[in-house]
């Protein structure tokens, strides 16, 4: 059974950056196109930024320019570098695959408030 666990999520500014990891359990990573997620408070969970097996990414227009999303397949890890932060990034960010076939992990918060 695939685990996803998050992490790196913490307090920012606005306009500052955070980085945050998912590592991901499993033989077939790599095969796997995958996904970050974010939840805000009252909100639905929303597919912020997806990575597919040969690396392409696609981003949902409100983090275009600003996050990258990537992955190692030596590690089984995907990444999410999120630059100029804003208050509303503000979400607990989960990882899964793109189609969120797995079961959710924990996630990791991210708060970004002055």
């Amino acid at each position: 059974q695939v685990q996803l666990v998050e992490s790196g999520g913490g307090l920012a500014h606005p306009g500052g950056s955070l980085r945050l990891s998912c590592a991901f359990s499993g033989s077939f990573f790599r095969y796997t196109a995958m996904g970050w997620y974010r939840q805000a408070p009252g909100k639905e969970r929303e597919l912020v930024a997806s990575i597919a097996s040969d690396s392409s990414t696609n981003y949902v227009d409100s983090v275009k320019g600003r996050f990258t999303i990537s992955r190692d397949n030596a590690k089984n890890t995907v990444y999410l570098q999120m630059n100029s932060l804003k208050p509303e990034d503000t979400a607990v960010y989960y990882c899964n695959s793109k189609a969120a076939r797995f079961s959710w992990g924990r996630g990791t918060q991210v708060t970004v408030s002055a």
